[in-house]
């Protein structure tokens, strides 16, 4: 595909081309995790996807905008050897509900980034999650269908903002849904020179996120 290089084994995007592909692959998300897969980004450009084991997705295969609205489809390999199986549960192994969450709210704010949004991603909460089923080391493939109900970019405080429904399916079953899925970016948040004390390595509440 022509929207990327391959140099030194490094994945390469120019920005442009990052804004106008629809598709990602695995290489191209932990490109992302580190910060390699633009190679221009603009000021301001800080989001991350959390890296492996904890990037809970293998592949976008669709990302979609029309207006403040949009759709996702993604897609997550289930591996017989995965860490929260040998950890969730000794004897009765199932991976925990709350990172088939997680991964909804890692999409939304890739989404936020995709459509322009400048800062670091964090995740806001949701109205209701309801499981009804569950996902098993034999078990093949989750996708991930999220509907964004509305993408904004708040002017005073520069935070942009997705919220999203959002349906979980292992092996083409809907095991769970997610309600009101909410991640906000917002600007001036990131903590790079981890673990020195410094403006950002107190928490507290993000302006910008109601």
């Amino acid at each position: 595909m022509g929207f990327y290089d391959v140099e030194g084994g490094r994945i390469i995007m120019k920005y442009d081309e990052f804004r106008e592909c629809q598709s990602f692959r695995l290489d191209h998300l932990i490109a992302f995790s580190y910060g390699t897969l633009v190679d221009d980004p603009p000021a301001g450009f800080d989001a991350r996807l959390p890296a492996p084991p904890f990037l809970m997705i293998d592949r976008i295969l669709s990302c979609k905008s029309v207006g403040r609205q949009g759709f996702i489809v993604a897609e997550q390999d289930i591996r017989i050897d995965a860490w929260y199986f040998q950890c969730h549960m000794p004897g009765d192994p199932v991976q925990p509900g709350c990172l088939c969450v997680d991964a909804v709210w890692q999409l939304l704010g890739f989404y936020c980034v995709w459509r322009g949004a400048l800062g670091a991603g964090r995740a806001l909460g949701c109205s209701e999650i309801t499981f009804s089923g569950q996902i098993r080391p034999y078990n093949k493939c989750v996708r991930y269908e999220i509907e964004v109900r509305r993408f904004s970019q708040l002017k005073d405080s520069g935070a942009s903002i997705a919220i999203a429904e959002g349906n979980i399916f292992v092996d083409n079953e809907l095991i769970a849904q997610v309600k009101d899925a909410r991640t906000g970016v917002f600007q001036g948040i990131v903590y790079p020179d981890y673990p020195k004390r410094s403006a950002n390595s107190v928490g507290g509440i993000m302006r910008g996120s109601s």
